[in-house]
């Protein structure tokens, strides 16, 4: 099994500590991981994506173009990224912001209202724990409790009091996703 996995958003929307996250997780469940985070200057704002690789198998390079799944967090994403699925894998994107809707057929399409759902669940810091969740409940690569051990790894201990806020979100995330096309 391996799973090669982008995520691409702004800066601040927790793309980088989104892939973290599963770069520890997957440590945890003793895959082989890679986690290539790639940024602009400005971070916070500025356009972020990571590409993190889970295996079963030793990882022969961490640099891909082509991905099985690839979670969109807006639309610049979304015209840069679209494309990266391979054909029969599985785009997954937050609605917020998007004008122009993935097109693609030959691809699984996901859409999850995480923004909008971290605002009404009053919690806008987990929006991207949301997405994760989502991610769990359509391709269950890591146990959610390996999931959450790998939260407790990446965040600063000073944030550990927001873990129990964190797993709801990623429960919540896996109830709220929705399928817009299978293939």
């Amino acid at each position: 099994m391996t799973e090669e996995i982008l995520i691409a958003g702004f800066g601040g929307q927790g793309v980088l500590s989104m892939g973290m996250i599963m770069a520890y997780s997957g440590m945890l469940q003793d895959m082989e991981v890679s986690w290539m985070p790639s940024y602009g200057p400005e971070m916070r704002g500025g356009t972020a994506n990571v590409i993190v690789i889970l295996s079963n198998e030793r990882i022969s390079s961490p640099i891909i173009r082509h991905f099985d799944t690839v979670i969109i967090l807006n639309q610049q994403s979304l015209d840069k990224f679209e494309q990266a699925v391979k054909p029969g894998g599985v785009l997954i994107y937050d609605s917020n912001g998007i004008s122009r809707h993935p097109e693609r057929k030959d691809i699984s399409v996901y859409r999850i209202d995480a923004t909008e759902e971290a605002i009404k669940m009053n919690s806008p810091k987990t929006f991207n724990m949301i997405v994760l969740g989502g991610f769990l409940r359509i391709k269950p690569v890591l146990t959610m409790e390996d999931v959450v051990a790998g939260l407790k790894k990446s965040l600063p201990e000073r944030y550990h009091k927001m873990i129990p806020e964190n797993e709801r979100s990623l429960k919540r995330g896996g109830e709220i996703i929705r399928e817009i096309n299978k293939v």
